[in-house]
């Protein structure tokens, strides 16, 4: 090939390789865009029901955005943080993703956005425990077809399984946020073990008990079998 033969496909190689890109961009964007959308929908329909009980307690649940890219959802003790990540990925070649007709018809298809789902315990930032810890229970694919492909735990992970003919519509994010509440609000916290907090600093127990630096998380400082056995790939 001649020099400028080469230069002209190294050119038309980039210029495809980056319009794949922010198509996929667009298509994760929108999609959450759809999650603040059903979110916000999700709270309004709480704030309905709970207006018109009788008797009832102050139990949260409320949404906010940290930015363009960051939704966080509150509801009792926890709190979801739904994050895009502004890159573009693609699955690993042992990925068992790798191996289906859709994605062997077309490789661009592996392409994927991302937009990752993390369990946090309100408190921790109500009281600024920077030690504790969060869950990631949940992770979203979307290629540039606006295919979806979910790996996560639980309920997450009994959605349909079909990348091929998944698109992410407004009833696939609602079934989506619904899973991840569901499986946050079964998803318990768990006394640590002795051990692990027997001995405190004079320093530490100098601070307030809110701030004091002893990790807080639902499985901390327990072998959490779930995490091997519960993860499923949609």
């Amino acid at each position: 090939m001649e020099p400028e033969n080469q230069r002209d496909a190294l050119f038309q190689s980039l210029i495809q390789k980056s319009t794949l890109k922010q198509d996929i961009y667009a298509n994760t964007f929108a999609a959450l865009r759809l999650f603040k959308s059903v979110i916000e929908e999700i709270t309004k329909d709480y704030f309905l029901k709970f207006e018109s009980m009788k008797t009832h307690r102050n139990i949260a649940f409320e949404n906010r955005y940290r930015g363009d890219f960051e939704i966080e959802l509150k509801f009792g003790g926890d709190i979801l943080l739904f994050l895009m990540h502004t890159n573009v990925f693609e699955f690993n070649r042992d990925h068992e993703i790798m191996r289906s007709p859709y994605i062997r018809q077309d490789k661009d298809r592996s392409y994927c956005g991302i937009i990752n789902i993390y369990n946090f315990l309100s408190d921790s930032f109500k009281y600024n425990r920077f030690n504790d810890i969060g869950y990631l229970i949940g992770r979203v694919f979307i290629n540039k077809e606006n295919h979806y492909f979910i790996e996560g735990k639980r309920e997450l992970g009994l959605l349909l399984n079909n990348f091929s003919k998944n698109e992410l519509n407004r009833e696939a994010a609602a079934k989506l946020i619904e899973a991840a509440i569901t499986y946050t609000i079964n998803f318990d916290l768990l006394t640590p073990p002795y051990e692990t907090i027997k001995m405190v600093s004079v320093n530490e127990m100098k601070n307030t008990l809110d701030a004091i630096s002893m990790k807080t998380g639902k499985r901390l400082g327990f072998h959490f079998q779930a995490d091997k056995d519960e993860t499923e790939r949609i």
